[in-house]
């Protein structure tokens, strides 16, 4: 079977060996030691899955992410980073990562996020129903949103949540459920990534009065089409 090919890029020498070594048994894992060269591949290579550092020469992990997701919506991205802030974790989900790890980190935490994003793709590759939501047709497999107007296309997070909101409409949501469910974790940093994402489709659906992203007080999130 060929392996997922996985664009890392990680200037600290060290961290990047340590990774590479770990896990190219499993992938076909390319390393680029700054933003410009990972860059550079992007536009040259395909890849299933990208590992980003922030703090890299060239060009930076934030920078390198908004030009990916510039090119490509649907392509999962998880930086890894010493940066543990919890701003600079939302700054990271705003530009579009899907998951954010902070350093130091385990390897077999990193192989399970690939995983579960890996596994998530093939699942949405493979679904062809498409649901109508407002005067939206949205289309899970291609992360789009599309009415006469205009064509949205999400994140995979994004497409995942609100697939998650429409196979439960009109259903009381408890935070723990959803986080369990798209995140596979429920603690405080995947609370606050929550809130980002349903702020995004609370957004998009911004001119839709009859789609409602409702918040239960203590409990959790309602979504309801009038």
């Amino acid at each position: 079977m060929e392996k997922s090919k996985i664009l890392y890029a990680e200037d600290d020498n060290t961290i990047a060996f340590l990774v590479q070594d770990s896990l190219e048994s499993y992938y076909d894992i390319c390393w680029y030691p700054d933003g410009k060269s990972a860059l550079e591949a992007f536009n040259n290579e395909s890849f299933d899955i990208c590992l980003l550092d922030i703090m890299m020469p060239e060009m930076n992990g934030f920078e390198l992410a908004q030009y990916i997701r510039e090119e490509n919506s649907e392509i999962p991205i998880i930086f890894i980073s010493a940066k543990a802030l919890k701003e600079d974790r939302i700054k990271g989900l705003k530009i579009g990562a899907d998951d954010y790890l902070v350093k130091p980190f385990s390897i077999e935490e990193l192989i399970l996020k690939i995983e579960v994003f890996l596994k998530r793709s093939k699942k949405t590759e493979s679904s062809s129903q498409k649901y109508k939501v407002g005067k939206f047709n949205f289309d899970p497999k291609n992360y789009t949103l599309q009415n006469q107007e205009n064509t949205i296309t999400l994140t995979q997070r994004e497409a995942e949540l609100l697939l998650y909101f429409i196979r439960n409409k009109n259903t009381v949501l408890k935070r723990q459920e959803i986080l369990k469910a798209i995140w596979g974790d429920d603690d405080y940093f995947m609370g606050r990534s929550l809130d980002v994402f349903i702020s995004r489709l609370r957004k998009i659906f911004t001119q839709e009065n009859n789609i409602i992203i409702e918040n239960i007080h203590g409990i959790g999130f309602r979504f309801s089409e009038k």
